[in-house]
């Protein structure tokens, strides 16, 4: 199992996936399956605590805090931390402690929707020939994705609070992907540079 590198070109290289990524990634797959089957208990709040735990260390692994300076690659270690806490949270709703619907908040909103906008800006930027940097409208997409799937996930943990804080997520969350429109529809509707 390779660890983590020091940076080369002020990237960081990270080892090749292992077998501790392996067991995390089972660990995962086996508790998502048992939460599908039986959502609650403390069996199945222990498979999905060990998974985020898991999945936390795996994170750190990666050593993050190296990416502060690219925006680029920070937003992904940003919405892979989404990942444990959605376990954590969905164990937490395992034993009644939180809504159900946190740690699907937590997946969904954050997970899935940071990666998405971090893949997007990337991929956009690298396929049009344009310099790997977060600009200014990008990292108010970033930080818009992020306060969406917060908020979202706070609106399950505090039902008193929900409707600000559904209004919060749904703006933060239209004007990230309005944002990312706006950012980088110049960029795709033009002639590649070389």
């Amino acid at each position: 199992m390779q660890e983590v590198q020091d940076c080369v070109a002020g990237v960081v290289v990270v080892g090749q996936f292992g077998r501790f990524d392996a067991i995390a990634m089972a660990a995962g797959v086996c508790a998502m399956i048992a939460w599908v089957v039986a959502p609650s208990g403390r069996f199945v709040a222990a498979a999905l605590g060990i998974a985020g735990l898991l999945h936390i260390v795996r994170l750190a692994r990666w050593a993050g805090y190296r990416t502060v300076s690219d925006r680029l690659v920070l937003v992904l270690h940003v919405a892979y931390a989404f990942v444990p806490a959605g376990f954590l949270l969905a164990a937490l709703s395992a034993l009644d402690l939180v809504a159900p619907s946190a740690g699907v908040h937590a997946w969904t909103g954050g997970a899935i929707g940071s990666m998405t906008i971090g893949v997007m800006t990337r991929a956009s930027l690298g396929h049009t020939g344009q310099a790997l940097s977060a600009s200014t409208a990008t990292q108010f997409v970033y930080a818009s994705i992020v306060v969406a799937a917060l908020a979202r996930v706070c609106a399950a943990l505090e039902p008193a609070h929900a409707s600000p804080l559904l209004m919060v997520a749904g703006a933060a969350w239209a004007a990230a992907f309005l944002g990312f429109a706006l950012a980088y529809a110049p960029l795709l509707c033009r002639s590649r540079k070389f």
